[in-house]
């Protein structure tokens, strides 16, 4: 039998004001949490003593699939079915999906899929998946672009024109920017109870084979997704799909831009470190 957790708890405005002030905007008015969003909510806060060296927890869903073993955040899926309210209680079932073992040029990998199905009012809210990446520990950081077994990748372009600003975009907008730095990090830690060390502690950073605090993943995801809402795109009904390609390091500002659609009726993202670099790629489809 497939073990799963799950949480109950009242979907109230204030981790949603934290991350409305950590990315210097308001909160959207309307009494209901936008768009991927729900990553600050329902979180496994697991005691200190079940945590491993790296922060995170050494048993659980995920469980770390051998001692040492060495996590990535890889990617991801998201379908909203509807934006949850505040106000009322959800709920979380979390369970893994599947896990599968690849041989890569840097070594053996583990890949797990978590799925997590929001409800709200008895209904299903959100559909998350999440693609984990563990290695073993002393090999080298995996190739950019990983290929994550069951996924598609969505394409990205070179043709970008960022807008330095985090302010609300109009539709047609050609992106975002983020500045991030170790206060930022260790606030968006905080906010998704991330305990992982490769975002706020350097020293370990440079243990795990990083040349500096490594930018969550989904923190990226967060900004490609919030360029397509701030641009009016509705989310109902529709799949966010977005894949980490290459880590991201260090103090810097990076831009978000929107790509060419992967279909007529999609919309894509990239977004690129401060030195061009693309670090992440996203799609909304139908």
């Amino acid at each position: 039998m497939t073990e799963t957790v799950t949480r109950t708890e009242m979907i109230v405005p204030e981790p949603a004001e934290g991350l409305a002030g950590l990315l210097d905007i308001d909160l959207p008015p309307g009494g209901r949490l936008p768009p991927l969003w729900h990553w600050i909510y329902l979180l496994d806060r697991r005691k200190q003593h079940d945590l491993g060296p790296d922060g995170h927890p050494a048993h659980g869903i995920p469980a770390p699939p051998g001692p040492g073993r060495l996590r990535m955040f890889a990617g991801g899926r998201v379908t909203t079915h509807a934006l949850l309210r505040f106000g009322e209680y959800a709920t979380r079932t979390t369970r893994v999906l599947h896990t599968t073992e690849k041989l890569g040029k840097s070594g053996p990998l583990t890949f797990v899929t978590v799925r997590s199905e929001i409800e709200q009012d008895g209904r299903l809210a959100i559909a998350d998946e999440q693609d984990i990446v563990y290695r073993q520990p002393g090999t080298a950081l995996p190739p950019p672009a990983l290929a994550i077994p069951g996924t598609t990748a969505v394409p990205s372009t070179t043709s970008v024109a960022p807008v330095p600003s985090t302010d609300s975009v109009p539709p047609g907008a050609a992106g975002l920017a983020l500045h991030v730095d170790p206060v930022l990090l260790f606030r968006f830690s905080a906010l998704t109870y991330n305990a992982h060390r490769i975002h706020y502690d350097a020293a370990y950073a440079a243990q795990e084979g990083y040349p500096g605090l490594v930018v969550h993943g989904p923190l990226q995801a967060l900004m490609m997704g919030e360029l397509f809402r701030r641009a009016g795109e509705l989310f109902t009904g529709r799949e966010f799909t977005y894949r980490l390609v290459a880590p991201m390091f260090g103090t810097q500002t990076f831009t978000v831009t929107s790509t060419e659609g992967i279909s007529t009726l999609a919309l894509s993202a990239q977004v690129r470190d401060a030195i061009g670099h693309v670090t992440a790629t996203s799609g909304l489809l139908p």
